[in-house]
């Protein structure tokens, strides 16, 4: 019977006691049998941050697409099938390429201890260098200085989007500390591009570029957005543009979108292509609009149902500024890893939330049972009851409301995975 990529990506999870082990050691040593893919790559964008990388990636490549240029992506976590993460010139890894991909990485790693992230990431880069493209989008796993992806020498460029807490328990308990671990992605000379930060986080990057003589593009000095009712200006040094709004949803993506921007002109785009990327971006699971499939179709008139793959302090506070300009009542289906600060997220959407049902994050072993999601939420303020699933806590959300609401499904991206599996 012929293998699947899903029965060796399952065998490969077994390579390391820990699912998540900072080191570059393990990555490096199998690159060097591999023969150095890392050093064949194309151009390197490199994207570190805690909020925001996956959008300011996709928006990057949509206006790359848009010019003709052909795009290599690496991203995670995947939303429904791992596929997802590896985008060959415009279009995930077909499986017969990365199955084999992936038993040449085994097979060169033999029993050699290896984490998931970094075998598939080995495996990754191996592709890249078999498919011509113009440009490579690499977006970092957790952190950054030890990070996986950390082994490109030199990018063409580097991108730092919103430094805020999570990761705690690998990256330090201070954002300070956080900060540090993602700027180590600044290479010497490599400008990077640096979306708004806090002070003790822009104080930790501006260090660091110093002491690595990388020049920075910081948001609020060197380049800025005002937001516009039609679209926003982006104020890149001494030229203004008139851009359109993204097709992404949410006033936090006129950031993202800048940030974007200020990239692809650095790599030679024109603004028609940047205007049209912006038009016809695409990114699920960040405030996504649901609008067909099984649960969506057992909705009453009226209803909207969202998703969101969100968990931290920072993404709450972004969905609590969304939902203050919603014309309708707000309910929430909850499910967080049982790593992730709950307290934290939930805190910010406390006051706009009517009420919430919590469930666990199917096929999760690291997930908060609903009950203790629940608890989690009560403990905020929030009226909040568990659910069996998903589907249990629509109906009982739409039951007990007195009329139309919307439904925003949050939490996890695990979570929001699930849904998209399921309601496809």
């Amino acid at each position: 019977m012929s293998q699947s990529s899903d029965a060796v990506l399952e065998r490969l999870t077994r390579l390391h006691p820990k699912v998540i082990d900072l080191s570059l050691g393990r990555i490096e040593r199998l690159l060097a049998r591999l023969g150095h893919p890392e050093l064949r790559l194309p151009p390197v964008v490199h994207v570190a941050g805690t909020n925001g990388k996956g959008s300011v990636i996709a928006l990057l490549r949509a206006m790359l697409e848009a010019d003709g240029r052909r795009t290599h992506v690496y991203t995670s976590p995947h939303l429904v099938r791992f596929h997802e993460r590896i985008r060959l010139a415009g279009a995930p890894i077909p499986e017969a390429d990365l199955l084999a991909l992936l038993q040449a990485c085994e097979a060169a790693n033999g029993e050699a201890p290896i984490t998931f992230f970094e075998i598939t990431t080995a495996a990754a880069f191996l592709a890249f260098t078999e498919a011509p493209a113009d440009v490579l989008l690499l977006e970092v796993g957790l952190g950054g200085r030890l990070d996986a992806t950390n082994v490109i020498a030199e990018p063409a460029l580097t991108a730092i989007t919103p430094v805020s807490m999570d990761h705690m328990q690998y990256l330090g308990p201070t954002l300070a500390e956080i900060a540090f671990e993602k700027a180590g992605i600044l290479k010497p000379g490599v400008t990077a591009v640096i979306g708004r930060q806090a002070r003790a986080a822009a104080e930790v990057i501006d260090k660091r570029a110093a002491e690595v003589a990388a020049p920075l593009l910081r948001q609020g000095r060197q380049w800025e957005v005002v937001p516009q009712e039609e679209g926003f200006h982006l104020r890149d040094g001494d030229e203004t543009l008139e851009l359109p709004r993204s097709a992404l949803v949410g006033a936090h993506q006129f950031d993202n979108a800048g940030q974007a921007a200020v990239l692809a002109r650095r790599l030679g785009l024109p603004q028609a292509a940047i205007a049209e990327g912006l038009r016809r971006v695409y990114w699920p699971a960040r405030l996504q609009h649901l609008t067909h499939g099984p649960l969506v179709s057992s909705l009453p008139d009226g209803w909207q149902l969202w998703l969101d793959g969100g968990h931290n302090a920072q993404a709450g506070e972004i969905l609590a500024a969304e939902a203050a300009g919603w014309d309708q009542p707000l309910d929430l289906i909850y499910g967080m890893l049982n790593t992730k600060a709950a307290a934290d997220f939930l805190k910010p959407l406390a006051g706009c939330v009517r009420r919430l049902r919590a469930v666990a994050i199917p096929g999760e072993p690291n997930s908060l049972s609903a009950a203790e999601a629940a608890a989690h939420a009560e403990a905020c303020g929030i009226s909040a009851q568990s659910a069996g699933d998903t589907a249990t806590a629509l109906r009982q959300l739409v039951a007990a409301a007195e009329g139309p609401g919307r439904v925003l499904i949050c939490g996890s991206l695990y979570l929001a995975g699930k849904v998209l599996a399921d309601n496809g």
